[in-house]
């Protein structure tokens, strides 16, 4: 990362980025022909302002990035939404950097609560994996009707009310701290054999296999895609009949 990019925890004195930050939201979602929660710069401000937010700007003092923290079920899920980085310091490791510092902010603040996110983007389940994230079912998220009414914006909200919120075009990674502590402590009884071997009594870790998931995640969103436009092109087809012999019937 950029030596001249500073990562940290934002505060009041950040909250003049906030409309830039909700713009590029915007921008970056459109761009993708994906959807995220729509933010107002109001609820940007008040993320900041509860210091529940990570920011990246450059020493003289230009917005590189910016990630929040939402807490559902009386703090038993915590996210770390609206992860946004500006074009031109994309690709530069910033947006990594972000996620660690809000991950660190989170495990902070929400010691005992379960970390997830949503996202059809392979490069943030790259950057979750490595921080112990793993892939689970829709099921194993929290069930605050708050939080969902967040995927009204997205461009696929259809498909997940057709799937009956199981399962979408978005691929759902959860980190559970107590989970998390019992891998250490395996980790812990690793032993080194006369051979020099490491044997280690647990099961092998995720992100060794990310390249597999990848190609998973890819498939899956093929699938649900040429699912949904089948589904799609099928209930047209259906109108379209159903009219015509309503046309026949009063004719």
């Amino acid at each position: 990362m950029d030596n001249n990019i500073i990562v940290r925890a934002a505060t009041p004195d950040d909250v003049h980025f906030a409309e830039t930050i909700t713009t590029e939201m915007a921008e970056s979602a459109k761009a993708r022909g994906t959807g995220i929660a729509q933010r107002s710069p109001d609820y940007v401000r008040m993320k900041i302002n509860e210091g529940k937010a990570v920011i990246a700007v450059t020493k003289d003092g230009t917005w590189v990035g910016f990630c929040y923290i939402e807490a559902w079920e009386h703090e038993k899920y915590v996210a770390n939404s609206g992860l946004i980085v500006s074009p031109p310091f994309r690709k530069t490791g910033v947006a990594t950097e972000i996620k660690r510092k809000v991950f660190e902010l989170s495990r902070k603040k929400y010691p005992e609560s379960k970390i997830f996110g949503l996202t059809t983007g392979l490069a943030v389940m790259k950057i979750n994996s490595d921080l112990g994230y793993e892939p689970v079912t829709y099921s194993e998220l929290t069930t605050d009707e708050e939080f969902w009414k967040g995927c009204r914006s997205c461009v696929n909200y259809e498909i997940l009310v057709a799937k009956g919120r199981k399962n979408c075009m978005c691929t759902a990674m959860l980190f559970d701290p107590v989970e998390d502590a019992k891998k250490k402590a395996e980790l812990a009884k690793t032993v080194v054999t006369p051979e020099g071997n490491l044997e280690q009594h647990k099961k092998r870790e995720f992100k060794g296999n990310f390249k597999l998931f990848e190609r998973w995640v890819r498939f899956k969103q093929f699938v649900l895609l040429k699912s949904w436009k089948k589904q799609q092109k099928q209930n047209e087809d259906d109108k379209k009949k159903s009219s015509f012999l309503s046309f026949l019937y009063f004719w």
